[in-house]
């Protein structure tokens, strides 16, 4: 049985296929049932799932958000596909959150930068880790979700 190509490996293939700049630029922007959302209940659900974990976040994790501006169709549904295999949530169409090892996120930089090197792009990534404190502050704005909640209770003392 043949060993499965890697992420990289298929990558380069693709290039290798053809894909270059202009073909980026010759593609249609029209989203694609690969570009849909989960649902919102079910993309809270696994964010609870992170954040719970994050309170018990060895040290050897990091939490943290991966964020890109990609043109190219192909890429860029090949970048979310690995992101959601390797356990990150997508939490909007082109920001994922993930609690994972640090070797893991270290490991998707790299291949996350390789792939950007491939190609002639003016595409941008952008990897932001946080604390479990910085999560506890986060706020949005828009659909009711309530961090402070997905967070667990806050331990008072009271005196």
């Amino acid at each position: 049985m043949a060993k499965p190509k890697t992420y990289h490996e298929l990558l380069l293939a693709l290039k290798k296929a053809g894909m270059n700049r202009s073909a980026a630029l010759s593609e249609k922007k029209i989203l694609t049932d690969k570009d849909e959302l989960l649902p919102l209940s079910e993309r809270v659900e696994k964010i609870i799932s992170l954040l719970k974990k994050a309170s018990m976040t060895p040290a050897h994790n990091t939490l943290g958000f991966i964020m890109y501006d990609i043109e190219d169709n192909k890429v860029r549904n090949h970048i979310a596909k690995y992101l959601e295999r390797l356990g990150y949530v997508r939490i909007q169409k082109s920001i994922f959150f993930g609690n994972t090892n640090r070797k893991i996120h270290e490991d998707v930089h790299q291949a996350l930068k390789e792939i950007n090197d491939l190609y002639e792009n003016k595409d941008s990534i952008v990897f932001l880790p946080v604390s479990s404190d910085d999560i506890s502050k986060l706020r949005l704005i828009g659909k009711n979700i309530e961090f402070q909640v997905m967070m667990g209770s806050k331990n008072v003392l009271f005196i």
